[in-house]
């Protein structure tokens, strides 16, 4: 069905992977598949081109956007024909949209699916524009549960330096486990408070 989806989840929890079992999906029953990704996220680069990966082993190219780009004129610029009922678009990394890029893709899921792949909150437990945004107008919000090392289910994206948790700094730095880790908010306050 022609909607705007919200898949969100903690750092680990299989978005990208998902994301990309979706596309193939998609691909094998014939549809034109655009996955975009933000520029920010700059992790996999293969040959020059912008790859979406995930921890699995899981990859695919994708189209990269920045926080300028106005997802109608990308559909210009890589030839989408909007009308055509076999596209679908895949966001990656979709916390990194703009509002404004948000609500260009809503209009977009008026004659097409648009799947979006990201997490929820910062490192600060802070909703991330394009992810207020799209709890706001989304048509299907769903979450992707992970696991905290106690057992509970993650919610919380604490940013570890040195070992402690930090909660000041850019809103921004990529990476994965080497700087994050998905807590729940019981064991993220009980290290927080450990850490001050």
């Amino acid at each position: 069905m022609n909607k705007l989806y919200f898949f969100y989840g903690a750092m680990g929890s299989s978005k990208t992977a998902q994301a990309l079992m979706c596309r193939f999906n998609y691909m094998q029953k014939g549809f034109n598949v655009f996955l975009f990704k933000p520029m920010v996220d700059r992790r996999t680069l293969k040959d020059g081109f912008a790859v979406v990966g995930s921890r699995i082993g899981l990859s695919a190219k994708a189209i990269e956007f920045d926080e300028l780009d106005d997802f109608q004129t990308l559909f210009k610029q890589y030839k989408i024909d909007q009308n055509f009922e076999k596209n679908v678009i895949i966001v990656d990394e979709c916390q990194f949209l703009t509002k404004a890029q948000v609500e260009q893709l809503k209009l977009l899921s008026f004659n097409l699916p648009v799947l979006c792949y990201g997490l929820l909150t910062n490192y600060k437990t802070v909703l991330f524009e394009g992810s207020k945004r799209l709890v706001e107008i989304a048509d299907k919000i769903q979450e992707i549960k992970s696991v905290c090392d106690c057992g509970r289910k993650a919610t919380v994206n604490a940013r570890i330096v040195q070992g402690k948790i930090v909660t000041s700094g850019e809103e921004i730095l990529v990476g994965g486990d080497e700087v994050y880790k998905s807590m729940c908010y019981k064991c993220y306050y009980q290290k927080l408070k450990m850490d001050k």
